[in-house]
């Protein structure tokens, strides 16, 4: 057996490889810089003026609008204070939880029958929840909360029994559909029909390859939906579907027409009887206002939630950052500042990466 052997060539011995970087290339002994001049150097930071300008501006504008609610007895906040916490307003504010609640159970219920049947193979049920999505979007709120209210001129009775056969029993629908009833009808009708877009558009964001890798896989169908495709989705799906249920809470109001009590009839009520008008709205918005922020709270930590599969460090919450801050203040200080940048680490290390 004969081996046979190629000579790999060799560098001349009068040329020495290239290590370094070459003089003036940067901060070394052949560039004319000195690493302790440069740590002397001190950083001034790049001016603004424009965004200085616009913010003060826009606290003077802030503070302007703050100090006429304080001064402008137009406000007559004492009678804000008298009916914010009251009674009548108190259940109010409960009666508008309920309506809310109601609402966003039902419309994301029917909401998801409607996007699946979107997503389905089959062009009848695909043409039925198209029409479904067309029509309630199409329809304003309050002319759909007025026609359920009215149900009882249409159909006097309803009736359980075959189609176009024979009827077992019947009901009046008077009996039935009551005015809370409408309300919580309409409502969640309608926020089916968005609720409805919104889980189709979070279920087709999902890349296909997953689904193909758990078909690939052998996991089955309902599997691949609940555990793969589902908790991907809910990062798209949840911004929406909150601000979705924040509107459904400000368009409750709406059912004033119904003459149910809920926060914006009830103000309507009480200013009609009082005559304070200004007061019982500023009520009724502080009330509204509250129960938004409240709800914002929660999409957000449910966000954070959601969000551990395409985060590996989940970011600091609002609380934290505060926390942060008000630690890092003793930091922030001038006197601070100078002790850092006269520290030897801080020199030696300041032309180096």
């Amino acid at each position: 057996m004969t081996v046979s052997t190629t000579a790999t060539p060799q560098a001349p011995a009068d040329r020495a490889p290239a290590s370094g970087p070459g003089p003036g290339s940067g901060p070394g002994p052949g560039s004319g810089l000195d690493l302790d001049e440069l740590a002397g150097l001190r950083a001034v930071p790049a001016r603004h003026p424009w965004r200085w300008g616009i913010g003060v501006a826009a606290l003077v504008l802030l503070a302007q609008f703050a100090h006429g609610l304080a001064t402008n007895p137009g406000w007559d906040w004492a009678t804000f204070r008298v009916y914010f916490t009251a009674d009548t307003i108190v259940q109010a504010v409960g009666r508008t939880l309920e309506l809310t609640a109601y609402g966003t159970v039902l419309g994301f219920l029917l909401g998801a029958v409607v996007a699946a049947m979107r997503l389905s193979r089959s062009a009848i049920l695909q043409s039925i929840a198209w029409a479904y999505v067309w029509v309630f979007r199409s329809i304003p709120l309050i002319v759909q909360l007025v026609f359920w209210f009215n149900l009882s001129y249409l159909y006097k009775r309803f009736g359980i029994g075959i189609p176009f056969g024979p009827t077992f029993g019947d009901f009046e629908t008077v009996g039935v559909l009551s005015a809370l009833g409408a309300a919580v009808l309409g409502l969640g009708l309608h926020q089916a029909a968005f609720a409805a877009e919104i889980i189709r558009g979070g279920v087709i964001a999902v890349d296909a390859g997953q689904r193909e890798a758990a078909t690939a896989l052998g996991i089955p169908r309902w599997r691949q939906g609940w555990r793969i495709v589902l908790p991907q989705a809910m990062r798209g799906i949840l911004p929406a579907a909150a601000n979705e249920v924040i509107s459904l809470l400000k368009g409750t109001s709406v059912v004033y027409v119904m003459a149910i009590g809920e926060l914006f009839y009830q103000a309507q009520v009480v200013y009609g009887r009082t005559g304070r008008v200004v007061p019982l709205l500023m009520v009724a918005t502080v009330w509204y206002v509250l129960l938004t922020t409240v709800l914002s709270i929660g999409q957000y930590y449910v966000e954070r939630y959601f969000a551990r599969g395409a985060q590996r460090t989940p970011p600091p919450t609002p609380l934290q950052r505060a926390r942060a801050f008000v630690r890092s203040l003793p930091a922030r200080t001038p006197a601070a500042r100078t002790a850092t940048a006269r520290t030897p680490a801080a020199r030696t290390t300041g032309g180096r990466r």
